[in-house]
């Protein structure tokens, strides 16, 4: 309910130009974006979902992150190895966790790497959404020890990622595209033509581009995919801590012989 919350605000952003009133404002993006993260951040340490162990794994992979992306700031083609782990800590860790991870670590790589600006807020939003949705895919299998299935369903979940990401950033990118040929951003059509526009314009200039991105990821994931995801479920294990109480105490007898109550110890 938390993350529908957080991402409803998300999906309003980048849904904005489609209404045909144009792009949002940078301020206004930069503060739906920072107070969605913040606000998700405070909710799940609050309810102690997340402690100061799971913060200290989100920083952790900021940090790796981060300086893989300060190796290969622009990629090779569409493709960026920072997803990889963005992937795994969603899987293993769940959607909540995963977008934390992943919008975190998109917002401390780019202030390391001098990529803040207008389209941030779009970035830490995606990212997020990647981390959430392995998350997703891994509900199921919270907490075991991952199978040569897991990392199949990952790696397919690093593909639809890998365009999904490359599709819903493109929305900003496209907002400055204002009447270029016939697939350029045209602000007061209807939602029908606007998209029609966007998916012409998506098809034209990233869907090769998006490609190695998708082909990376699942390519990562197969490699590395196993090693990651068990460390990260021992960490799960040894961090979490299950009360069972389906199970009522036992009932012993008294110490008076005669009696014929019991008690609980």
């Amino acid at each position: 309910m938390r993350l529908a919350a957080i991402s409803l605000a998300g999906a309003a952003l980048f849904l904005w130009p489609f209404t045909g009133l144009g792009a949002p404002g940078a301020a206004a993006a930069a503060a739906v974006s920072l107070g969605c993260l913040l606000a998700l951040l405070a909710v799940e340490t609050m309810s102690r979902r997340i402690d100061t162990r799971g913060l200290a794994i989100i920083a952790a992979i900021a940090a790796v992150d981060s300086a893989l992306r300060l190796a290969l700031v622009n990629g090779i083609g569409g493709f960026s190895p920072i997803f990889a782990l963005v992937l795994c800590a969603g899987y293993a860790m769940g959607a909540e966790f995963g977008f934390l991870c992943g919008a975190t670590a998109l917002l401390v790589s780019a202030l390391v790497t001098a990529g803040v600006g207008p389209w941030l807020p779009y970035e830490m939003f995606a990212v997020g959404w990647v981390g959430a949705l392995a998350g997703v895919a891994g509900a199921s299998r919270a907490g075991r020890t991952p199978q040569r299935r897991d990392i199949i369903v990952l790696a397919a979940v690093g593909i639809v990622a890998g365009f999904g990401y490359g599709a819903v950033t493109d929305i900003w990118d496209w907002t400055f595209f204002r009447g270029a040929a016939d697939f350029g951003y045209v602000p007061g059509l209807s939602a029908a033509s606007t998209a029609a526009r966007f998916g012409h314009f998506y098809a034209a200039t990233s869907l090769v581009y998006d490609a190695f991105r998708a082909a990376g990821n699942a390519v990562l994931v197969l490699l590395f995919g196993t090693p990651v995801l068990s460390a990260l479920v021992r960490l799960r294990r040894r961090h979490s801590l299950v009360i069972d109480d389906s199970h009522e105490l036992p009932v012993v007898a008294a110490r008076n012989p005669n009696s014929a109550v019991a008690t609980a110890p």
